[in-house]
């Protein structure tokens, strides 16, 4: 694991600073974002690390997590009170969500340096307080907290074949799950329950469009 004092961490946070624009999220205009646009030069801060980069997802918007966010600040006693685990959480918007909306402590769960820089600093400019953690716990036991908020982790077949044994051993344990999704063809409808639906954003699409929050 990286530390939040290395060389990589605190150049992707400066780069987030410099390059990325603070505005309000699509569908959720009460969270601010640092979001990427044309200008941002997106593959400059790829290369900072060019063996472990992912795709920069935590730069954008996505349909699952402002589905999810959305409904926990519609519905705040889905977390208040609770400790909430938001896993995959790229820009932290549901972290972010989970902590306006009461939630006794929210840690936020990324694989990328620069998604743990990004939550990071959207959480501040929204003054919230989250725990980040660079991690794949996957193929871990289930961690110690009452909801696990997954936005957009079925949008890769490989990626779902290990997410939804990691939730099932989760809701064995007790935990509540919740899952937001637009509808994207990994998602294991036959093994969920939706809770309620929003028209939400999706990133690169002009109009909002029905999502779904599913409880597992």
């Amino acid at each position: 694991m990286i530390g939040k004092d290395s060389t990589q961490y605190l150049a992707a946070a400066d780069f987030i600073r410099k390059n990325l624009r603070l505005q309000p999220v699509p569908s959720v205009p009460e969270i601010m974002l640092y979001t990427a646009h044309s200008g941002s030069g997106l593959g400059r801060l790829t290369r900072l690390d060019r063996a472990g980069s992912t795709a920069p997802y935590w730069a954008y918007h996505w349909a699952g997590g402002a589905v999810l966010a959305r409904h926990i600040l519609s519905q705040p006693q889905t977390v208040s009170d609770r400790h909430v685990l938001d896993l995959g959480s790229g820009s932290g918007l549901v972290a972010i969500a989970a902590a306006n909306a009461g939630a006794a402590h929210v840690t936020a769960i990324d694989i990328d340096i620069h998604a743990i820089a990004a939550i990071d600093l959207n959480a501040a400019t929204n003054g919230t307080k989250i725990e980040t953690l660079q991690a794949d716990i996957l193929d871990a036991s289930p961690p110690a907290c009452d909801v696990i908020l997954a936005g957009d982790v079925f949008y890769d077949a490989r990626l779902a074949s290990r997410v939804l044994p990691f939730l099932a051993r989760c809701r064995a344990a007790g935990i509540d799950v919740l899952i937001g999704d637009p509808g994207r063809a990994p998602l294991p409808r036959e093994r969920l329950r939706l809770v309620t639906t929003y028209a939400v954003a999706d990133f690169g699409a002009e109009m909002e469009n029905v999502s779904g929050v599913y409880s597992l």
